[in-house]
């Protein structure tokens, strides 16, 4: 199994990669879109403000969604989640990937909570997901965010800072999550399993 992390220039790698290399998966990283090619699963890790995503440039975009239209495995991660959808109000001209419908919107709340929205939080399971197996409606997750995915057909899990926002996604062989599950402890690391496992398939 050949797993790429995409570096963009706003990506936790390094946690990602030992992550990963905790369950025992090898990842490595593409220098070209062209080298896509020959991997079978793609993470789009990510951290900070949406306009960072515009380093990706249309050949990487590109290439990206012509692995996962052949049906390669894809995972988001934080500002990767939101790279799935069609856009943010945080950098309103740079499009998302459009894998997943709808924009990610500034979290509102009122005081005591905060904006970012940071540290552990709980996540509500409502529906079966391949990325949530083994992880029970409750369960704890360690956040960093100021912007969110709104909760449509294709949200695998719920959390509420504030007002209710897509914790995780899954459709079809994209799956993303809001959370850092490399910052997660053992259910972080069941969802990168259950990828893993996804990818294997």
């Amino acid at each position: 199994m050949k797993l790429a992390v995409i570096d963009y220039g706003a990506g936790n790698l390094t946690s990602v990669r030992k992550a990963f290399a905790a369950i025992g998966v090898d990842t490595m990283t593409p220098g070209s879109p062209a080298d896509l090619g020959v991997y079978d699963g793609i993470v789009i890790p990510g951290v900070g403000h949406f306009h960072a995503t515009a380093s990706l440039d249309d050949g990487w975009r590109e290439a990206i969604l012509e692995r996962v239209t052949a049906g390669v495995p894809l995972l988001g991660i934080c500002l990767g989640m939101q790279m799935l959808f069609e856009g943010s109000d945080e950098a309103p001209g740079v499009p998302g990937l459009g894998l997943v419908a709808g924009r990610c919107e500034r979290i509102r709340t009122s005081r005591p909570l905060k904006v970012p929205h940071v540290g552990w939080n709980s996540i509500s399971v409502p529906v079966t997901s391949a990325v949530l197996t083994g992880v029970e409606s409750g369960t704890y997750v360690y956040f960093t965010h100021s912007y969110a995915a709104p909760v449509t057909s294709d949200t695998a899990a719920v959390t509420t800072h504030g007002k209710s926002f897509a914790a995780v996604v899954e459709r079809s062989n994209v799956a993303g999550v809001q959370f850092h599950p490399e910052k997660s402890g053992a259910a972080g690391l069941q969802i990168l399993r259950n990828f893993a496992a996804m990818v294997r398939r």
